[in-house]
């Protein structure tokens, strides 16, 4: 499918993109915000949480206007998920009166062809995103590659559940461990 990927007004200044720049998830008087919420529920930065969220707009702004389906990244899925649940927010503030129309969230149905698909639609979906925005941030908006090659086989993990330990420290356990073999051996 071909998409209009030259605009000749910048993103930036369409009236859509103005309105979710002002748009705030939730009530304004909470004491938890959404974007702190965000970032605690994932385990981010603050600061993370907030360009996280950010990007979920410009996401938005791409449903919109991309004149194609398109797929978000992991993290800014994990802001549409969470947006969701605020359902009175999502339905009657962002898609009447931002987006002026529906947006629903389509799980995939699962198999290769559908994996073929959702590879194909992230790809285009960066290529989009380049367009209206310029670079996407490749901590969040990962390779089309990664983010349905390589994050699928991600489990989230709590950590108050479990114990994580970067990989880059096995090395050091298996020599540590070995030494204290060693040692047992020899007393």
């Amino acid at each position: 499918m071909d998409a209009p990927f030259a605009s000749p007004t910048p993103a930036t200044a369409s009236p859509l993109w103005k309105a979710l720049s002002a748009y705030e998830v939730g009530p304004v008087d909470a004491d938890l915000t959404f974007t702190q919420r965000l970032a605690r529920e994932n385990g981010w930065s603050p600061a993370y949480g907030a360009r996280v969220f950010e990007e979920y707009r410009r996401f938005l702004f791409l449903a919109i206007t991309a004149g194609h389906p398109v797929t978000p990244s992991d993290a800014v899925d994990q802001a549409w998920h969470l947006h969701l649940t605020y359902t009175r927010d999502y339905w009657e503030r962002l898609c009447p009166d931002v987006l002026g129309q529906p947006l629903h969230h389509g799980p995939t149905k699962g198999g290769r062809a559908e994996g073929e698909r959702f590879f194909e639609q992230y790809a285009l979906t960066l290529r989009s995103y380049e367009a209206a925005f310029g670079a996407a941030p490749a901590d969040i908006w990962l390779s089309a590659r990664q983010r349905l090659n390589s994050d699928p086989e991600a489990r989230r993990v709590h950590p108050r559940e479990a114990l994580i330990l970067p990989h880059k420290w096995l090395g050091a356990g298996l020599l540590l461990a070995l030494i204290v073999f060693l040692i047992w051996r020899l007393l």
